[in-house]
């Protein structure tokens, strides 16, 4: 039998290192090419359509392509307001306006209070919640405060403030804004600061409530979250496409914070 040399062993060996090679790199494209069919729609198939656009189709959420409450959040924060209004009731203060205690509130509300940073706009208590002392501690029975948070940089002091100026087993009802466009307006006009997430809205919360009296949850999914961005409304998307909850597309998140009754003897 004839014996190998040495330099064919090695030009051997190199042969083979260099098929083995060539094998996986053809395996590694057959299998690009697999994921690339496997997916729908396929890589680089994907239409776009109206969206292929670098700017939004709206600047103001909507509201220049229908009613405010056609706009895809306001949808889901009636919702939850809606589903809450039993909470709308004795002295009753809201930020911004009042629509939501006039709305949902009615004949429940004895007293009903709007704040606003400055005066105007049919606002009864003109203050900065961060820093809020001339509002009496343990004032209202519900705070309604929808979409404001993200406009406050010391939130946390917000935040203090509406637990403080919160009656005993009074109960605030909040939205956060997630996935979100700037608002142009108040960025430039106070600030648009924050966007949450119900790990984050949760927490802040906490901070001042007692865990089990927080309830938090978010709406949205893939296609509302480009939606939104966009600034298109609920006119332009099917109820199931609305119905549908993806926690990973944080577009609204709601919360419901009671702040419990103290027995005789506790401390605060």
């Amino acid at each position: 039998m004839k014996t190998m040399s040495g330099h064919e062993a090695i030009h051997q060996a190199s042969g083979r290192a260099r098929l083995f090679e060539l094998l996986q790199a053809v395996m590694q494209r057959c299998m690009t090419c697999w994921r690339r069919l496997a997916v729908w729609p396929p890589v680089g198939r994907v239409q776009f359509g109206s969206l292929r656009r670098t700017t939004p189709i709206s600047r103001v959420f909507g509201l220049d392509r229908g009613d405010r409450e056609r706009c895809i959040d306001i949808v889901f924060i009636e919702r939850f307001l809606k589903d809450h209004q039993s909470d709308i009731r004795g002295r009753v203060l809201e930020i911004g306006d009042d629509r939501y205690t006039t709305r949902y509130g009615g004949a429940k509300v004895d007293q009903r209070d709007v704040l606003h940073v400055r005066p105007g706009g049919g606002a009864t208590i003109v203050a900065d919640l961060t820093s809020a002392d001339a509002i009496a501690s343990e004032s209202f029975d519900c705070i309604i405060c929808t979409q404001t948070l993200q406009f406050i940089y010391d939130v946390h002091a917000a935040v203090r403030t509406l637990h403080r100026i919160l009656r005993p087993g009074g109960v605030l009802l909040a939205s956060f804004t997630g996935i979100s466009q700037i608002s142009r307006y108040d960025m430039d006009r106070w600030g648009d600061y924050w966007r949450f997430t119900t790990a984050s809205a949760r927490r802040l919360l906490e901070e001042c409530w007692p865990p089990d009296q927080v309830f938090v949850q978010s709406e949205g999914n893939a296609l509302l979250a480009v939606a939104y961005l966009h600034g298109l409304t609920v006119d332009e998307l099917r109820p199931e496409e609305l119905a549908t909850r993806n926690d990973d597309f944080q577009l609204v998140i709601t919360a419901r914070a009671v702040k419990p009754v103290m027995q005789k003897g506790e401390r605060s």
